[in-house]
């Protein structure tokens, strides 16, 4: 009986902290935290994720899709502005992930603490006539102040950096986390999976074949010509005209810049992104829970080629990159490619590590 009553006791005691959740979270920008921490101890079983910019285009449908993965058990979300509405919407989602909101550089570090995989979308968005590298003095700034975070609160989470110039947020990172003593080569990568997504859907098209039979590598970086579909090594095997080969690298190399124009002023690929960025999360988690053979495209550390960042193949374990992919054998088309995409790549990167030790 006194056990029975014990556990009656608990069950009140639950219920009413989610009536009536000690302070008021509202206030402190962190809308549905207390709520959190009461479920806590019920949630599922998973991995521990954080979100940077989670207000934004990109950040609130990649939060939503976020709380969808079954892999995720905790799920914080952080932003400058507009944080506790994300928080409260996407808490009500009837899945197993606990939301927690975070507003402000001053709760920045407690949205980071215990993280197992950090994905960051911060950064202001491309407008009609922008380049990549147009964004880089803004979103630099914002990149090196969370990595900052990152290296005094999660040394040991994966990193899965968005924010674009790609090209140059990834050596910035690197180079933050080299000066805090913490860089992990193995752990920090820029995603470039939506050029691989658009790589498929494009391919796809022209082939008549469904997408989800399609593979493409892309290799390269994430901006223009130094993005580089390998479309000799496209899956299943197929054989393209050259102009079709100059139509498919062409729009793949230029699907931002195809987005944002169509958006009008309106806005960059936020969408197709969220969900480039979460089949890639998806991916990082699978290899933290150790399945075997998850291999993407990422823009990582890379001795593939003579610079120090590349994106190619790798493939994801327990440690982050496990293994990093040659390219293979290239065409004549794809070789003259690659000597142009290195060519820029080494000023982006030159840029983002300049930008750290200035």
């Amino acid at each position: 009986m006194e056990a029975n009553n014990s556990q009656l006791i608990q069950r009140i005691a639950t219920i009413a902290a989610h009536l009536n959740p000690s302070g008021n979270s509202l206030t402190e920008g962190r809308l549905g935290l207390e709520r959190g921490i009461c479920r806590a101890k019920g949630g599922s079983a998973g991995f521990k994720v954080a979100i940077l910019g989670a207000a934004g285009g990109i950040g609130q449908p990649l939060a939503m899709l976020m709380k969808m993965n079954p892999l995720v058990s905790v799920l914080h979300l952080y932003d400058v502005v507009n944080t506790p509405g994300v928080t409260a919407d996407i808490s009500h989602m009837d899945t197993g992930a606990v939301v927690r909101g975070f507003l402000g550089q001053q709760q920045l570090e407690e949205a980071l603490t215990g993280m197992d995989l950090v994905i960051i979308p911060a950064g202001v968005p491309r407008k009609p006539g922008m380049t990549r590298d147009d964004l880089f003095n803004i979103n630099a700034g914002i990149v090196k102040t969370i990595c900052e975070g990152i290296a005094k609160c999660c040394p040991k989470a994966i990193v899965n950096l968005i924010s674009n110039p790609v090209n140059s947020t990834v050596p910035i990172a690197a180079e933050v986390f080299k000066k805090a003593g913490t860089f992990d080569p193995k752990r920090l990568l820029g995603v470039t999976m939506l050029d691989v997504v658009r790589a498929i859907t494009f391919v796809a098209e022209v082939l008549g074949l469904d997408p989800r039979e399609v593979d493409v590598p892309v290799v390269g970086g994430h901006a223009g010509v130094t993005i580089l579909p390998l479309l000799s090594q496209v899956k299943p095997p197929c054989s393209f005209t050259q102009k079709e080969i100059d139509y498919l690298t062409d729009r793949i190399q230029n699907g931002g810049t195809e987005v944002v124009e169509a958006k009008a002023g309106a806005g960059s690929a936020t969408l197709s992104m969220a969900y480039a960025a979460v089949k890639f999360a998806d991916a990082c988690l699978r290899g933290l829970r150790g399945d075997a053979g998850i291999v993407e495209c990422a823009y990582v550390a890379s001795h593939v080629t003579e610079l120090p960042f590349f994106a190619s193949k790798v493939r994801l374990g327990r440690t982050g990159v496990e293994e990093i992919h040659p390219l293979g054998p290239l065409n004549e088309y794809e070789r003259v490619g690659l000597e142009k995409a290195k060519k820029e790549l080494e000023a982006s990167i030159q840029k983002g590590i300049s930008f750290v030790n200035k």
